[in-house]
């Protein structure tokens, strides 16, 4: 066979696009920056201290160099104050995620690294991350705390209930939760000194569904010392933790009441919840003002969504604001959110998955994925959804797949303010019975065949 002739193009260099634009490579403690080339082509790098007067002083370099864009890398937490810094100063900043730059070889020191970065952000060859505006970040770096917190709490939980099995004392056999109205007076009795199990299992409320003879067969232990003081020391670190929570929700309503207020949103509560039971879980929880705040901030309830409580819907909007207008499209978000399917091939072969670097806000994941689970065994569309992608691919894909659409949801009404509405366990299996019959008649189509109902068939 002949070869095929190739067209050639000629080949172009690449054209500046930001003319005053500088390159910053960070670290603990030096930073080094590139400007501009002079006209007659050298070099301007000079490297600073990571002091805050050494900021400054970098600040006024840039300006003097005529510079107007700036690019760096979001090197650790090193980034952050010279960011800030920058941004007020009114530089146009693009923060780059090192995994972008790392690959590229022949450049392994900070003077080499600025300069590219310079020469790339120059040629518009960068793409900035994302980042919310700054009353967003303030909010976020408080619901950041309060979460790792909520972990150490649940943590410190975890180790209660080992202390009480280690006793064969099973309170979380006799409550459905040892953090409960009962199981924390229970806890406070046996740190007390109380051993009776009558005595314990009178703390019970009425509402407990196990009756008083039950729970004391529970409630009887061995009692060991060691493990007793391991289970006080437990519970002050537990309630110790409630009240930083406390103290960080004191922290957050006041911003969040700013958000209300620029809203204009004061006075408007939010809708009540589509489903009673749920509505009944967030006041028992006492998280109804958090949701009415939530509200006032976006002017939408997120927590209408199956499956999204109150922290997800905190979690959400902390990481990406009320403000989707940065994502274009529907899929532009839901690829930030690591929920866009792994599409790499090399040679024609897919590359594996764990050799794929994800970039994206892996918090709203990870909180989308716990919404994803809490709608499986529910009869909604969503748990229909999971169900019916359980069975074909299995529960890893269900929970990604249940995720994805979650998300879809949560664009839809933060940028339309599109209502949610859930259409229900019936209508659901209802569309896919029809698509399944439209489908099989395809098929019998392309086949040559003609499908019958079997009640026509009957009839005839």
């Amino acid at each position: 066979m002949a070869p095929q002739s190739i067209k050639r193009k000629s080949t172009q260099a690449l054209r500046v696009v930001h003319a005053d634009a500088a390159g910053i490579d960070l670290g603990s403690m030096m930073h080094a920056v590139c400007c501009p080339p002079d006209e007659d082509g050298s070099i301007n790098v000079r490297e600073f201290p990571s002091d805050t007067l050494s900021l400054e002083a970098l600040a006024d370099w840039l300006s003097s160099r005529g510079v107007t864009s700036v690019a760096m890398e979001s090197t650790g937490v090193y980034w952050i104050p010279l960011f800030e810094l920058l941004v007020g100063r009114g530089f146009d900043v693009v923060l780059v995620d090192t995994r972008t730059l790392s690959r590229v070889p022949g450049r392994k020191t900070d003077i080499l690294d600025c300069q590219w970065i310079q020469q790339l952000h120059a040629c518009g060859l960068l793409r900035g991350a994302f980042r919310p505006g700054e009353d967003i970040v303030r909010f976020r770096a408080l619901a950041r705390l309060k979460r790792t917190v909520v972990r150490e709490q649940a943590d410190w939980q975890r180790r209660m209930q080992k202390e009480l099995d280690q006793m064969n004392v099973r309170v979380h056999r006799a409550v459905a939760d040892i953090t409960g109205v009962t199981g924390l007076a229970m806890l406070h009795a046996i740190v007390e000194g109380e051993r009776d199990p009558a005595k314990l299992a009178a703390l019970r409320d009425k509402r407990c569904r196990l009756d008083a003879a039950s729970m004391q067969r529970e409630l009887t232990g061995t009692w060991r010392e060691e493990h007793l003081q391991s289970l006080a020391i437990g519970l002050k670190t537990y309630e110790f933790l409630s009240e930083r929570i406390e103290e960080l929700d004191g922290l957050i309503m006041p911003l969040l009441d700013s958000f209300r207020a620029k809203a204009q949103r004061q006075g408007v509560p939010a809708p009540e919840p589509a489903k009673a039971g749920k509505a009944r879980t967030m006041r028992g929880r006492g998280q109804e003002p958090m949701r009415q705040a939530l509200y006032g901030m976006c002017g939408c309830d997120l927590t209408r969504i199956d499956g999204v409580s109150v922290e997800t819907a905190q979690t959400v909007l902390s990481e990406v604001g009320c403000d989707l207008s940065k994502f274009e499209t529907e899929k532009q978000f839901i690829s930030y959110l690591r929920f866009a399917p792994s599409t790499a091939i090399s040679g024609g072969k897919p590359v594996r998955k764990n050799s794929r670097k994800l970039l994206g806000c892996s918090r709203v994941r990870e909180a989308l994925r716990m919404a994803a689970l809490a709608v499986r065994p529910s009869r909604t569309a969503l748990g229909a959804y999971y169900r019916n992608i359980a069975f074909r691919k299995g529960a890893n894909v269900a929970v990604f797949a249940t995720a994805r659409k979650i998300a879809q949801h949560i664009y839809r009404m933060l940028r339309y303010g599109a209502d949610y509405v859930d259409a229900g366990l019936d209508a659901y299996e209802e569309r896919c019975r029809e698509r399944r019959i439209r489908n099989l008649k395809n098929n019998a189509k392309n086949l040559g065949y003609t499908l019958t109902p079997c009640e026509a068939a009957a009839d005839a």
